[in-house]
């Protein structure tokens, strides 16, 4: 079949743009990556060469020279997809869109990547509403596989199935999010876990690392494989709700971050970033885990991807 799009434009040069521009260089997609900010374009290029260390040289060169660095919107006037990886505040969103909207062709599509940023209040800044989705890619943007593709109430079924296909071509696995809601699926989920888990550490149940550990070793393992629903079906159903109707009540449900949290960030223990959080991390081990972690997750996407052939 032929490709979906031809030419993509990445907005924001951090880890997250970098890597969905190496991401689709690498599968032959003319890429254009657009950053104003003073310096963002040539640390870029650094992460780039990291992100595609492991291709031979001149597969390296050919995908290297398929991802130009511009620092302006203007760039992105021609290319068939626009995906927008800048920081996660609202107003800037918007006010990067409502610049491109005037800038590209009518028949470009415009796609957000936020983590839960509401899809429709971007959109608003648009005409194209029926060619504009979100993208919700996961760090790493070239190693996690999935990506979140979720509608605004205006997105045509024309738009999601031409940014699916794509992203499905470029070995991403698409999902569809029919609704816009705070967080999408992902990120629900997510924090619903570590709300549990900052709340067991809070009350000196147990310790960060053993929390930790129970989650690799049991739930961890069985979600690389089986999903919550699908593993509820496997337990039986029935199981599952006899343990719902006593543990659910006393299950943390606050509705606003707990103590713990806010004094961490109050604080500057932000995690590896800061060197402190839940952990302690230097700076020479830090780089050294985070560059494992991420190798190690490679090799398990390659075996998982092998098992379910």
């Amino acid at each position: 079949m032929d490709f979906p799009i031809q030419s993509l434009a990445v907005i924001g040069a951090g880890a997250m743009g970098s890597g969905i521009a190496a991401l689709f260089a690498a599968k032959n997609i003319e890429v254009v990556l657009i950053d104003p900010m003073p310096g963002a374009l040539e640390r870029a290029s650094s992460v780039i060469d990291r992100q595609l260390g492991g291709y031979a040289p001149d597969t390296l060169a050919d995908t290297r020279r398929r991802i130009r660095m511009d620092p302006g919107l203007e760039a992105a006037s021609s290319c068939d997809l626009v995906i927008e990886a800048i920081p996660e505040k609202l107003e800037l969103k918007r006010e990067t869109f409502a610049r491109l909207d005037t800038l590209c062709r009518p028949k470009t599509i415009f796609a957000t990547n936020t983590s839960g940023l509401s899809i429709n209040a971007i959109a608003q800044s648009v005409i194209r509403r029926d060619r504009f989705v979100g993208t919700h890619f996961f760090t790493p943007a070239d190693v996690i596989p999935l990506v979140e593709v979720v509608r605004n109430d205006d997105t045509s079924a024309a738009t999601v199935e031409r940014v699916m296909a794509a992203l499905r071509l470029v070995g991403k696995r698409p999902v569809l999010v029919n609704r816009d809601i705070p967080g999408f699926i992902a990120n629900r989920i997510q924090h619903a876990l570590a709300r549990e888990a900052i709340s067991l550490l809070e009350q000196g149940i147990a310790s960060a690392e053993d929390i930790d550990e129970v989650v690799k070793w049991s739930l961890g393992i069985r979600l690389a494989l089986s999903g919550p629903l699908e593993q509820r079906d496997m337990n039986g159903i029935d199981v599952h709700h006899a343990i719902a109707t006593y543990l659910y009540a006393d299950l943390e449900n606050r509705t606003t971050p707990s103590a713990l949290l806010s004094e961490k960030v109050a604080t500057g223990q932000l995690g590896a970033k800061s060197g402190q959080g839940f952990y302690t991390w230097p700076p020479e081990h830090r780089e050294q885990v985070l560059a494992e972690k991420s190798a190690a997750l490679g090799e398990l996407v390659a075996w998982l991807n092998k098992w379910q052939t």
